[in-house]
């Protein structure tokens, strides 16, 4: 029966690229010469942290790891961004983290979405992915078109097609 997987993954890779692109563009701009801010990834906790002087350069570091993200291809809806919080002196610290795998409750509303498209296929949940069966390829086609056309709030990949 032919079958395949609905995750949500970033390439760790291609984001690293993006974020030492993103470093090089602020170390040559004239409004952060003599700045203190760095912009840290930590790839085991999949988290990006930045630390800046004020809420300005702080808003234009993200700013350049977005476009940074959207020029490698990666999408920034898989950023989600935390509170901004005072680190030592006049020093602003916000921590930015990486969605990797579907939720629970974002699953669900796969699912019923899914189910209530009437497209014949079996949805179910397999830990941080959902994966979709069905008899016709052309159903299974159909529902990564449903898919694609709606927002979910986080980037979606469809791998291992299998017939």
């Amino acid at each position: 029966m032919p079958s395949f997987d609905i995750v949500s993954k970033i390439d760790a890779q291609t984001l690293d690229n993006a974020i030492n692109n993103a470093k090089k563009e602020i170390l040559n701009r004239y409004d952060f010469n003599d700045s203190k801010s760095t912009v840290d990834l930590d790839k085991k906790t999949n988290e990006i942290t930045v630390v800046t002087e004020n809420d300005m350069r702080l808003k234009a570091i993200i700013d350049s790891i977005i476009s940074r993200m959207l020029k490698q291809g990666l999408d920034p809806n898989s950023l989600e961004t935390g509170k901004e919080h005072y680190a030592s002196g006049n020093m602003i610290r916000k921590e930015i983290k990486i969605k990797e795998g579907i939720d629970k409750e974002t699953s669900k509303k796969i699912i019923k979405k899914i189910k209530d498209s009437g497209i014949k296929v079996q949805a179910s949940i397999m830990d941080e992915q959902v994966r979709i069966q069905g008899k016709k390829i052309d159903d299974l086609q159909a529902v990564i078109s449903l898919c694609r056309s709606e927002d979910f709030g986080q980037p979606l990949q469809y791998i291992n097609m299998r017939n």
